[in-house]
Order: C-alpha cells, then structure tokens, then sequence
C-alpha cells in the first residue's frame, strides 16, 4: 500500500489535533468573545469533516487509532494496515501538539499546568467525574462513533454525505463529553497533549487507549452485525508513487 496513505493520515490527525486541541487551548476561554465548550466542539467536528473531503479518497480518513480498529473490527479495513496507520496518526498528533505548543507558549501567562488539552478523570476531569465515568463515557461515545461511521460509508447509504454525518457525529460526542473526560475517542488526540503536559497526563493516558480501541471495537462489531452488506472497506485510493 502507497506510503502516500499513510502520509494522508498523519496529515489528517495532525490538523485535527492542531485546530481541535488549539480550539480548546487559544480561542475557548479568550475573555469576552471565547468560543467556549460549544466552539470547541465545532471546531473537533469541522476537522473532521474538513479533512474527510481532502483525504477521504486517499486513506479514507481515518484519524483515529479507534476508527482504524474499529473498521478492521467490523470487516471493513485489512488488518495488515492497523499498524502503520495508527503509527502514522501518533505522529501526525504528537507534530499537530508541538507546533500548537509553539504557538501557545508566546502568549503571556502561559502555563501547561492548565492541561493544554490533555484528557483526564478524576481531579483531572474538568467536571471531576471518576475513573468508572470516564471509562463509560469513552467507550460508549467511541463505539457510537464507529456505529456512525461504518453507516454513513455503507454502500446504500447517501453518496458524498458520509463526512457531514460523521464530523456532526464527533461534534455531539464532544458536546456531551467535555466535562467529563474533555473527549478523547481517539487515543492519538490523547497523546499529542500528554507528551507535553507530562505528569498526571501521561499516567493517565492509559485510559484513552483502552476505553476507546475497545468502543472502537465494539462499534464496528455491532454494525457488522446489524448490517454486513456491502462490506465496502474505508481505504482510499492513494495516488500512484
């Protein structure tokens, strides 16, 4: 498969982590005329439709190690590729967090401490919801996520319409999320902040890995179930070499 996939991605999930977590990190709490928790999920759903029309055709525009998984999971991506995409979607978030952090840090009063983004439970959750909240919350809005998914790219579903279903989709589980575990559903998203944040960050990381591949998981399963034909696998068609 063409490298050019998998440079798809990581450009994809760069820009989704850049602009997603950027909403959150500069413009949320700006005094007077921030865009608020409202915003920022705009801002998490816009990427993702965004880029579904830039890249869809090339890797599918997964963007998400749980997406990848979740699609393997419900028959409708080769397995063999699980690997290399979600390698791809670490670095894409991991470079998306650092230039952010560059552009953050020139502000005055700015402090990582704030959480820059990270994802957390407990002390750690903006709404101070517990490891077993965080747990459901992520697993749940993970699997409905792919549930979304594998339906808006079925073969009979409308044609040209799967990316507004699904960033609408990302945009809802963020509305609803955010308090509680400030949304992951995409352990790569998790990660890039993590990294920089450090500390409770990266001891917690944990959780969105295992809460949303496991969603993922489920999502894809339970769609296959309830709908397995067409079986049309979400893998673009990359450019030739």
């Amino acid at each position: 498969m063409s490298t050019k996939k998998y440079a798809a991605e990581a450009i994809g999930t760069f820009w989704l982590t850049f602009a997603g977590c950027g909403s959150a990190v500069i413009a949320a709490g700006f005094p007077q005329v921030g865009i608020g928790l409202l915003g920022v999920s705009l801002a998490f759903g816009l990427t993702v439709v965004t880029m579904a029309y830039a890249i869809g055709h090339i890797s599918g525009c997964h963007l998400n190690p749980a997406v990848t998984v979740g699609l393997a999971a419900g028959g409708r991506f080769p397995t063999s590729q699980v690997l290399p995409y979600i390698v791809a979607q670490v670095i894409g978030a991991v470079v998306g967090a650092g230039v952010l952090y560059l552009i953050a840090k020139g502000a005055p009063g700015f402090d990582l401490a704030k959480g820059f983004a990270s994802n957390g439970y407990g002390e750690h959750s903006p709404g101070q919801y517990s490891l077993l909240s965080g747990f459901l919350v992520e697993v749940v809005m993970t699997m409905m996520f792919l549930f979304i998914i594998m339906g808006a790219t079925h073969g009979k579903a409308p044609a040209g319409f799967a990316p507004l279903a699904i960033g609408l989709g990302l945009c809802l589980i963020h509305l609803v999320s955010i308090p509680v575990t400030n949304t992951s559903v995409n352990p790569a998203r998790s990660t890039g902040p993590a990294l920089f944040v450090g500390g409770w960050a990266l001891q917690q990381l944990w959780l969105f890995w295992v809460a949303p591949l496991i969603g993922g998981a489920l999502g894809g399963i339970v769609y296959r179930w309830l709908s397995a034909e067409p079986e049309g696998q979400v893998v673009g068609t990359a450019p030739a070499e």
